[in-house]
């Protein structure tokens, strides 16, 4: 793993936007796995930016998100599809026909993430996956307890993961009770991975991810044993890390 911890979350979404920025560069055909939540935001926001000042190209880039919720259809605006137009492919040239979301609203949720499942392998693989983390240690939708082994499916949400969503909802009994997710092993069979955690919020989640023991009670932690897992996180999130310099840590001045 290579671990940068900076002073703040702005830095982190400029220090991802770079790693991004150059992934579709160097390659402009990358298949690049997107998330949704506060995190990337920051990063979302930058990647408009180099588009609009720069011109970046994402007209040859193939995008698999992460999950969605069941029962939410695409223009519902909580759905994590509606979030991804509205934050990121509404404003840069993406060709939608290689955009993929899983359907919250599919007839048979298991024939589909089998489908989805496919596609990745038809599309040649994930080349960069971005991922956030849970105040309880999940990654996607897999919560505490899913297989290290697990691929796209449906999954039941904890009340914490119910809990802290609930926010977005105008009442906390319409928050959905599952979603579909791509899987531990999914999200592991990506050439690279890029992890962002910030906040007090986080603290713990990346304490257990960097420093505890490989375990389906943190799904986080399978990143240890990623060949090219990139984690950035800022000082609220690295606060009670004991081993800052032995990850390998690198701290930009």
């Amino acid at each position: 793993m290579l671990v940068e911890v900076f002073p703040d979350y702005e830095a982190i979404s400029d220090r991802a936007a770079e790693i991004v920025t150059d992934q579709i560069r160097r390659k402009p055909d990358s298949v690049i796995g997107f998330a949704t939540g506060s995190t990337p935001l920051g990063l979302y926001k930058r990647l408009i930016q180099n588009h609009a000042k720069h011109g970046l190209d994402f007209s040859k880039i193939t995008t698999f998100n992460l999950d969605e919720y069941v029962g939410l259809s695409p223009d519902h605006d909580q759905s994590y599809h509606y979030f991804m137009w509205k934050n990121l492919f509404d404003h840069v040239n993406v060709t939608p026909a290689r955009v993929h979301i899983p359907q919250g609203m599919a007839d048979d949720v298991d024939a589909f993430c089998e489908w989805y499942e496919r596609r990745i392998e038809q599309a040649g693989g994930i080349d960069l996956q971005i991922l956030g983390i849970g105040g309880n240690g999940h990654i996607a939708f897999n919560e505490p307890g899913s297989s290290l082994g697990s691929r796209t499916r449906i999954k039941t949400l904890t009340q914490k993961t119910l809990e802290d969503n609930a926010r977005f909802f105008d009442d906390p009994a319409e928050v959905p009770r599952y979603a579909i997710t791509m899987g531990v092993g999914t999200i592991m069979d990506a050439r690279k991975v890029l992890l962002l955690g910030s906040g007090s919020g986080k603290t713990a989640a990346i304490k257990a991810t960097l420093e505890g023991p490989i375990t389906a009670m943190v799904p986080a932690t399978i990143v240890q044993l990623h060949r090219h897992a990139h984690i950035l996180v800022d000082e609220a999130a690295a606060a009670t890390l004991e081993y800052r310099h032995h990850h390998g840590i690198t701290e930009p001045k």
